[in-house]
């Protein structure tokens, strides 16, 4: 891997160079996802199932696109036991965690008459979107159904790209089964979100619209966006390893690795005081380039988008990566919960040498989906939060209200609006 010593120069080029990975770069894109949302807004199931036949090459109709009781059996049956007995613990620790992020409604009165509140509710239904084909990826699955499921979402509708014999991968949808779907369809892509945005004949329309995708799928819930609610447009994953003299480099190198295997898109960073743990960093990764099955992948993210960033003290180490606002941050270092205090934007933080990004990726329970390309500064991880909205209530007495009444009759007319000082003035004629 490359080794940079940091300056200003140096911390200019790399964040330019990272935000080249936007989604909302990718504008030659946008003119086919938009003909496509546009041709299943107006013909519906047609235009699902005709881009399904051109992209997955699975033949879908109204009677098929919906995954039927026997289908998710069948799919059960084909599980490895072992495997349905780690996604089960893993449900229990990511349920667990985001029990734990519910709100409840909230009222205040006060002896003057007044009640002020908040009211939470769940929304009625969202729809998950899980990459398919030949790759599985349950715990994407769970990750966005069970948030929705604990907030109290009565309609989680998943979708998800068919094989070529127009059936779903199995692990995939026996974890939607698992998770708490309560519906499944077969179809992926940009005509995907499009379906759940306005519905078809086929998919009723939902409210909002979460999961990963390509960067067809990226474009379409930003093409759909103001018609329904969407999580974020998300971007390659990246990690960014904060590490000192103290790091063990071989672990370092192999959490460096497990993001950049991803695509030739992600990001990989470690950001050290240490020159000496630079070097010995950057040489495992030569010795994991050997091994690993993703070689070709491997060393495109990593020649495209991978630095070692020497910092000459950690003040300055995590600036730049409060400047990048990483996906992923991993702290590993002398002090690691003395330096999280003085993070400021992060995805999600691994404290420590035995908490690697895998670990939440799979298992830990805080939710993988993450702001990604800098989002960090202002998004959040998907949670419980994400599936409710907020009404404020509103209840003033006849006495509390004529107390006041002459304010905001005073503020309405300083703005001329004289229906509003109006509607307030005729109670007390």
């Amino acid at each position: 891997m490359r080794i940079v010593t940091l300056d200003d120069t140096a911390r200019n080029h790399i964040l330019s160079d990272l935000l080249k990975r936007d989604p909302n770069n990718y504008g030659e894109y946008a003119g086919t996802v938009q003909e496509i949302v546009d041709a299943v807004k107006e013909k519906r199931d047609e235009a699902v199932f005709a881009y399904t036949k051109k992209f997955d090459g699975a033949e879908i109709t109204a009677d098929t696109v919906r995954v039927t009781e026997k289908e998710i059996r069948d799919a059960r049956d084909q599980v490895a036991p072992e495997l349905l007995e780690v996604m089960k613990k893993a449900m229990k620790n990511i349920r667990d965690y985001h029990q734990k992020q519910v709100r409840r409604s909230w009222f205040d009165t006060q002896p003057n008459g007044t009640l002020l509140g908040q009211k939470i509710t769940a929304l009625e239904s969202a729809g998950v979107y899980v990459p398919g084909g030949k790759a599985a990826y349950p715990s994407s699955v769970l990750m966005n159904i069970i948030p929705a499921e604990v907030a109290g979402v009565k309609r989680i509708v998943m979708v998800t790209p068919p094989g070529k014999d127009g059936k779903v991968n199995p692990v995939t949808l026996t974890a939607a089964h698992l998770a708490g779907a309560t519906e499944v369809y077969k179809v992926g892509g940009a005509q995907a979100i499009a379906a759940l945005a306005f519905g078809t004949e086929s998919i009723p329309r939902v409210n909002k619209i979460v999961g990963p995708g390509n960067i067809f799928v990226a474009l379409a819930k930003k093409a759909v966006y103001g018609h329904v609610s969407i999580d974020s447009i998300a971007g390659p994953s990246e990690i960014l390893v904060l590490a000192d003299e103290t790091a063990n480099p071989r672990y370092v190198a192999a959490d460096l690795l497990s993001q950049a295997e991803h695509d030739e898109l992600a990001s990989a960073i470690l950001a050290t005081t240490s020159r000496g743990l630079a070097e010995a960093v950057s040489a495992e990764v030569d010795g994991f380039l050997k091994e690993l099955s993703r070689k070709e992948i491997l060393e495109k993210s990593l020649a495209n988008f991978g630095y070692i960033l020497v910092a000459k003290d950690m003040d300055e180490a995590v600036a730049v990566v409060n400047e990048i606002a990483p996906e992923h941050l991993e702290i590993v270092t002398a002090n690691p919960f003395e330096v999280m205090t003085k993070i400021q934007n992060a995805g999600a933080i691994f404290i420590g040498e035995y908490s690697s990004e895998p670990l939440g990726d799979y298992f830990a329970g805080p939710n993988h989906v993450l702001p990604t390309n800098g989002t960090a500064k202002f998004f959040s991880p998907l949670g419980v939060d994400d599936f409710i909205k907020k009404s404020s209530v509103i209840y003033y007495s006849r006495e509390a209200l004529e107390a006041v009444h002459e304010d905001i009759i005073a503020f309405a007319e300083a703005e001329h609006l004289t229906a509003h000082a109006n509607s307030i003035r005729v109670r007390f004629e």
